[in-house]
């Protein structure tokens, strides 16, 4: 088994951090993004669409998706349980997710992409105005978070999940792509500290 990582992309970091978690080991092949070496035929090969992380099973089956990659994890190791305990918390947890990267997780992605000047000949064309827009709807629903994680400790409930793996993420790619966090969000800056602080987040 191998994976294949692309450094500080936030999609690997996904991964790299649910694997701290689980304190799962798995020995990494790195892709240097930043030469489009995950554009070359060897990665091509294993996942047409280019893009990374890439999980090689023993057996040559590969599986690509963060997430998908992670609920291969989940089902090989079942604790600590980063997919909820059971039918309602897994329900939520599948929730908090996917509304962490529609909400937050791909406009940040699009801000970045459509707006820095490194991902000119990323992303072709670059729509300034859908860079700008996607900066105010990832704030915007940052407020909605403030608002949701003044009542618990993490963003699906009462135990740490994959969905703070997501949001952290993009919280931290907040930076590159140029979004502040408001000052006054101050729940989710008590959320973001927290998961600043545990050992996983240096993954």
């Amino acid at each position: 088994m191998k994976l294949y990582d692309g450094g500080r992309a936030p999609n690997p970091r996904r991964v790299r951090i649910f694997l701290a978690e689980k304190g799962i080991q798995v020995p990494t092949v790195p892709v240097d993004m930043a030469r489009r070496e995950h554009q070359g035929e060897a990665i091509t090969r294993l996942n047409p669409l280019q893009r990374l992380p890439i999980l090689e099973l023993d057996d040559g089956t590969v599986i690509t998706e963060s997430v998908a990659i992670c609920r291969y994890f989940e089902e090989q190791s079942p604790e600590p349980a980063l997919f909820g305990r059971d039918a309602l918390t897994r329900a939520r947890v599948e929730m908090w997710q996917r509304r962490i990267e529609f909400g937050l997780f791909i406009p940040v992605s699009a801000a970045f992409r459509h707006l820095h000047p490194a991902m000119k000949g990323w992303e072709v064309p670059q729509v300034p105005a859908w860079g700008e827009a996607s900066k105010s709807k990832a704030t915007e629903f940052l407020r909605f978070l403030d608002g949701e994680l003044a009542g618990r400790p993490f963003i699906a409930g009462d135990e740490f999940s994959i969905a703070d793996i997501t949001g952290f993420v993009a919280v931290q790619f907040m930076k590159p792509a140029r979004i502040d966090v408001p000052e006054e969000l101050v729940h989710a800056r008590r959320w973001y500290g927290e998961m600043a602080s545990r050992p996983s987040a240096g993954a």
